[in-house]
């Protein structure tokens, strides 16, 4: 197998020629291309156009074949995936990630859950919004800073919305629901909901998730024990 450059020595100026190759076709087969009309397009001078082609084709993002009035290049299945790489930035700049993976350890909640989440205003919009009633109680998730960090990323995910409402003696608050999957030693369960009230004792380093199920049975859980809680955009 040829020795390949250092990744270092393609950059954003290089991704920018591979960039210019694809859209003229390069992706679906050998496009011929001159370095003075690509230069024109990054605008740049015809030299460094035909330097980071070469330093694509060193570092085996392209296939050349370099002929008398010009040459053939065609974009490598390695050059394709670094055009992946840099769509799938960019798609998260203006759309959002397309899922958050959150980790925490099980910790005891102080009972509030069960009471709430049995509350007949609650009950009927989960049942009429997320498809199920929930077990009554909530699994609460003590997360890693890393993912205290990264919770605030579910903010750009879709989510369900449950209203606040009220009976004859008080107000109750509106919350928001998110599609999550829990999992733990290779076992995962699929239907369940982080659950953030709109008013909560809870900080930001913490989660409550709801499910059909009791989540410490169906996975087994104890207090302390390590979980993955993946949100995913519908």
């Amino acid at each position: 197998m040829p020795e390949s450059v250092p990744t270092t020595a393609v950059g954003y100026d290089e991704l920018a020629a591979l960039k210019r190759v694809a859209l003229d076709g390069g992706l679906t087969g050998p496009v011929k291309i001159s370095c003075s009309g690509l230069a024109a397009e990054l605008e740049t001078s015809s030299q460094t156009a035909s330097r980071r082609l070469q330093r694509l084709d060193e570092a085996g993002y392209l296939d050349r074949d370099v002929v008398s009035d010009g040459q053939w290049v065609s974009v490598t299945a390695d050059g394709e995936a670094a055009l992946h790489a840099e769509y799938a930035e960019y798609r998260q700049i203006f759309r959002g990630p397309d899922a958050v993976t959150l980790e925490g350890a099980v910790t005891g909640g102080m009972g509030e859950g069960k009471h709430y989440i049995s509350l007949s205003g609650y009950m009927t919009q989960f049942r009429e919004r997320l498809g199920y009633e929930p077990y009554p109680g909530t699994l609460n998730v003590d997360l890693t800073p890393d993912s205290v960090r990264a919770r605030t990323a579910i903010g750009s995910l879709d989510a369900v919305p449950i209203d606040g409402w009220e009976d004859d003696e008080r107000t109750f608050g509106s919350a928001t629901c998110y599609a999550a999957t829990v999992g733990f030693e290779g076992e995962t369960y699929e239907d369940a909901h982080i659950i953030v009230p709109d008013r909560t004792h809870h900080d930001e380093t913490q989660l409550e998730i709801i499910a059909p199920d009791r989540l410490r049975d169906a996975l087994g859980l104890a207090d302390g024990d390590q979980i993955t809680v993946r949100i995913e955009a519908i």
